[in-house]
């Protein structure tokens, strides 16, 4: 099909302009012709969809990348809430966060990497759709089967945004600014959408519970009615996969593979992403337990403050220093994340709202420079034809960080106090993520940027 035939990236039908065609009073004989006809007297040709412009669709899909990242995050100051309703203790509460893992984890492995064949919007749509249908099931199926089975679809939108959202803003700036090779611009607005929408969810919902009526249902409706605009918002959002490229036939490229001696700096890399994620997803699922129990906290919104301020920690650590060489980054993570897990500890055993809020904060922003630095070690031991396949892999082992140990610190707490429990996780979580950086290190580090240059093309 010619590029003529596209108008605003949907492939249109050819309507070939006739130049003559016989005349009913003699259908046999055909050298009997009327004119042409005008272009006038043509039947109208079907009105191309509106799109927007590249630029708007930028900024669209950063938007829906945002809300959906905030909903997988929302339910942290309502547990409690979902604890009383189905009467289930911490341990289910963590089993509940973590079947997102679930989703997520599916979608990444089997489902990211089609965006380059199918296209980005192809994907994105179906991860709002995803999305809206998980909540849903939270609203009309109100029990813990239904809670369970939202979360992992709601799981399976968020790794189909995620494995493709980045790459699409990306693909969207080099249509506006083609000349800005290796720009920074779409992996700051990736990195603002990515960990602000989950700073955002817990605080959009822990206002819902705290002054409107039905906080389960409330909640849910609103990040219903926000996912479904983001869909409206996305579908005038222009394609940049060229739909109508035949490709090859030949054997697609193996999608996990890891340069010679890559084995050590990958483990090391999703180490680092698992025992980044972990505090995360233990503030995510118990934070409120933590601070209606101990800290004897029982406002909602407060409890979707501590989240908020630890993903938006994360989210500025990455900002303002994620330009530092990749040694330095870790250096400082490795010193910020122990420091952040110790002043937890200490908040509970000498309760205290403000010392936690800033142990909080203190641990996300140094899990957010460890995250980061997982992802640049990552991509650095991938063989490039391979780096959406090990990316990939990277964030599944990451999210089985958010989500096991939280389950394993909710089974501790049947047997300790949850005080000592958390010197146990902080112990474990810090000599983890150091010599997790150490042997990061051992080999030669990308240079600042390099990864997002790299990762702004096609795979």
């Amino acid at each position: 099909m010619s590029s003529a035939s596209i108008r605003g990236g949907v492939p249109l039908p050819a309507v070939p302009t006739p130049l003559s065609r016989p005349t009913a009073d003699a259908p046999g004989d055909p050298t009997h012709r009327i004119p042409a006809l005008a272009p006038a007297d043509l039947p109208p040709r079907a009105p191309a969809r509106r799109r927007a412009s590249h630029t708007t669709g930028f900024w669209f899909v950063a938007v829906s990348f945002t809300v959906l990242m905030a909903f997988g995050t929302a339910p942290t100051p309502l547990w409690p809430l979902y604890e009383a309703r189905d009467h289930f203790g911490a341990t289910t509460v963590t089993v509940a966060y973590a079947s997102m893992v679930v989703g997520a984890a599916a979608a990444f492995l089997g489902l990211g990497h089609l965006s380059d064949r199918l296209g980005r919007r192809r994907i994105i749509v179906p991860a709002l759709l995803v999305g809206i249908v998980a909540s849903v099931v939270l609203i009309v199926w109100r029990d813990l089967p239904g809670l369970i089975a939202g979360r992992i679809l709601n799981g399976a939108g968020l790794g189909l945004m995620a494995s493709t959202a980045t790459t699409y803003l990306h693909d969207l700036h080099h249509e506006v600014r083609p000349e800005r090779t290796g720009s920074v611009l779409p992996g700051i607005v990736a990195t603002a959408a990515n960990l602000g929408g989950l700073a955002t969810g817990p605080l959009v919902a822990g206002a819902a519970a705290e002054w409107l009526p039905a906080p389960l249902i409330t909640a849910q409706a609103i990040f219903t009615l926000a996912m479904a605009v983001c869909l409206a918002l996305v579908l005038c959002t222009p394609e940049t996969v060229d739909l109508d490229l035949e490709l090859p036939a030949a054997r697609p490229p193996d999608r996990f593979v890891l340069r010679p001696g890559g084995r050590r700096s990958f483990g090391a890399a999703g180490a680092l992403g698992a025992f980044a994620f972990a505090i995360l997803g233990l503030i995510s699922s118990l934070g409120a337990s933590v601070l209606h129990g101990t800290l004897h906290t029982d406002s909602h919104l407060v409890v979707g403050l501590a989240a908020f301020l630890m993903f938006g920690s994360a989210a500025a650590a990455q900002l303002v220093l994620g330009r530092l060489p990749l040694p330095r980054l870790l250096t400082v993570g490795a010193v910020v994340f122990p420091v952040g897990l110790v002043l937890c500890a200490v908040a509970l055993y000498h309760p205290a709202l403000w010392l936690y809020l800033v142990a909080v904060s203190l641990s996300g922003a140094g899990s957010g420079l460890l995250f980061k630095g997982g992802v640049e070690r990552a991509g650095s031991a991938a063989e490039p034809a391979s780096r959406a396949g090990v990316l990939a892999v990277f964030f599944v082992v990451a999210y089985l960080g958010m989500g096991l140990p939280s389950v394993l610190f909710s089974i501790a707490l049947r047997h300790f106090a949850v005080q000592t429990a958390m010197i146990g996780f902080a112990a474990v979580l810090s000599c983890g993520a150091v010599v997790s950086v150490v042997v990061a290190l051992r080999d030669r580090a990308p240079g600042p940027g390099e990864l997002s240059a790299q990762s702004a093309r096609p795979s």
